[in-house]
């Protein structure tokens, strides 16, 4: 004759089963679960900028690390719509740019007080969940002046880009301030295009300063080394390398890696511990968040004196001897 055993009995040796088996089914879900991810952007994922972002992020999906879901082209008038609804989709991490819609996306920021946010930024950060982030790579723009001071043939130099903001301001003084350097006789054009990817205008404005005598061209935009190509000029690339699209063109780059900010934010998101704050040191480059390209076909053809200089700022600049200035203003033609 079966006995019977109380089910209070039965409940608590069920429950000891899954201690000894492991974690309950919940927990081990919540463990194992991605981080859902959500990124915004008001232009082409190959665009110069968001292209660093978008990058970091593939790489910590490939990684298994993140579910990842990104809009690309998405207007300043339906920013604020989108980011909403990533927001109300359990998104953890949102990351984005916030310049041109700054009342909006910090609104939603103030909405949604359990998402963390991540955005392109000239403001600061707003409590609790609303950090920034910005391209600070004014030191590797610095070391590639030096290098264009020493390659101008001319002493003019052509600059164009795509708004006066300070993400853009500063790194073009700095490199600005790397040519006088080494060659106070440089004169600058400088040119705005107000548009963050329009290659043609930023064609055109770069042959009208070829025109005017401008022998190395600042590519802040696409767009303008291909002006220098046709025209057998030279260029300096900012925030990617595109030596191996124009080799006779790109002498050296100033490089923007994301990686150091986006892998930061996701450790605090995870282990619950991300807060407002700046992100913009982490583009540095002690942080590896920026670097100087390789010459690559260049190599042998950059002066010998300007790559000494070059290589002993670098090493300054790593050491914390040297600091580049962060001058934020609009740069103007001229000396």
């Amino acid at each position: 004759m079966s006995k019977k055993v109380p089910v209070r009995r039965v409940v608590v040796a069920a429950l000891l089963g899954l201690s000894a088996v492991g974690l309950p089914s919940i927990a081990l879900a919540q463990a194992g679960a991605k981080m859902k991810v959500a990124a915004i952007y008001t232009v082409p994922f190959e665009q110069q900028w968001v292209s660093r972002i978008h990058k970091a992020l593939k790489a910590a999906e490939s990684r298994g690390e993140i579910e990842y879901k990104a809009s690309e082209n998405v207007s300043n008038a339906d920013y604020e719509r989108v980011m909403r609804e990533y927001a109300t989709a359990g998104n953890t991490l949102i990351v984005g740019e916030s310049f041109a819609v700054e009342a909006a996306a910090r609104k939603v920021a103030r909405d949604f007080p359990k998402v963390s946010f991540l955005m392109g930024s000239s403001g600061k950060p707003q409590e609790p969940n609303f950090s920034v982030f910005d391209n600070y790579i004014q030191e590797p723009a610095y070391l590639t002046g030096l290098i264009a001071g020493g390659m101008t043939k001319s002493n003019r130099i052509g600059m164009v880009g795509g708004f006066p903001i300070p993400e853009v301001n500063r790194l073009m003084n700095a490199f600005m301030a790397g040519a006088r350097e080494v060659n106070p006789k440089v004169e600058f054009s400088v040119t705005f295009i107000n548009s963050w990817f329009d290659p043609p205008k930023a064609k055109e404005a770069a042959f009208a300063m070829i025109d005017k005598g401008a022998d190395v061209m600042y590519a802040e935009r696409f767009g303008v080394s291909d002006a220098a190509r046709e025209r057998g000029k030279l260029a300096i690339g900012n925030v990617i390398d595109t030596q191996d699209k124009y080799p006779d063109t790109v002498v050296a780059s100033a490089l923007w890696h994301m990686e150091p900010t986006i892998d930061r934010a996701l450790r605090l998101v995870k282990d619950q511990q991300f807060k407002a704050e700046d992100f913009g040191q982490y583009s540095m480059m002690k942080y590896k968040g920026s670097e100087l390209s390789p010459l690559g076909t260049f190599e042998k053809k950059v002066p010998a004196a300007i790559v000494a200089k070059v290589r002993a700022r670098e090493s300054e600049i790593l050491a914390g001897k040297f600091t580049v200035k962060v001058d934020d203003n609009q740069p103007k033609s001229g000396k």
